[in-house]
């Protein structure tokens, strides 16, 4: 699957062109690539990964569409916030499983001390405030989460895992290949996405 190039101005790179699948990735259909660790490099991230789940045969609207990106939210928004180092940018990694029964969604960032805790739920969550509470949203919607060091310099990884109910039976397909009219039809909405950003 190729990832059309951005012009260098914008606030997101890519990777690298025709990003190939590491040999220890699981051969599902998979997404990646760096954002700036901003605000709008996290909302660009989420925007990006709903095109990319749509496009995977996970629909607009859908629960499990609406679940993911709301896990990818809460990890971008958590890796700007707590996980931000001048200058370093963020990665964020989607890629199904090979039996399409769940979507797993990485972000990595390159900040070392600061590490991920498990959230307790309060007693009583009237007037609690919202900001803190992402990790808890997201271990709400993923069947698993944790993190652990990032392999390859400083700082960690911080996934999640979304299992589909066992009634869809997956909707992803291993081995995605999208035709050449799907990625030109996918080309054209992440350009119309990122003219949106940059727009803002």
């Amino acid at each position: 699957m190729t990832t059309k190039p951005i012009n260098p101005t914008d606030t997101t790179q890519p990777t690298t062109p025709c990003t190939p699948l590491k040999a220890s990735s699981p051969p599902g259909p998979a997404f990646e690539m760096r954002f700036t660790s901003t605000l709008r490099g996290a909302r660009l991230a989420r925007r990006l990964a709903a095109v990319r789940l749509d496009a995977w045969g996970i629909p607009y609207g859908t629960d499990p569409h609406d679940a993911i990106v709301l896990i990818v939210a809460e990890l971008t928004a958590n890796a700007v916030s707590h996980g931000h180092v001048p200058g370093r940018d963020f990665h964020l990694r989607l890629h199904a499983t090979p039996d399409g029964r769940a979507v797993r969604v990485e972000v990595t960032d390159t900040r070392t001390e600061r590490h991920p805790c498990r959230p307790a739920l309060p007693e009583n969550t009237a007037g609690v405030e919202e900001t803190g509470r992402g990790l808890l949203l997201v271990s709400q919607l993923a069947a698993r989460w944790d993190w652990h060091p990032r392999p390859d310099g400083p700082g960690k990884t911080v996934w999640a895992e979304y299992a589909f109910p066992a009634s869809s039976g997956g909707v992803c397909l291993p081995g995605y290949d999208p035709t050449e009219r799907e990625q030109a039809a996918l080309d054209a909405e992440l350009d119309r996405r990122l003219g949106e950003a940059g727009a803002r």
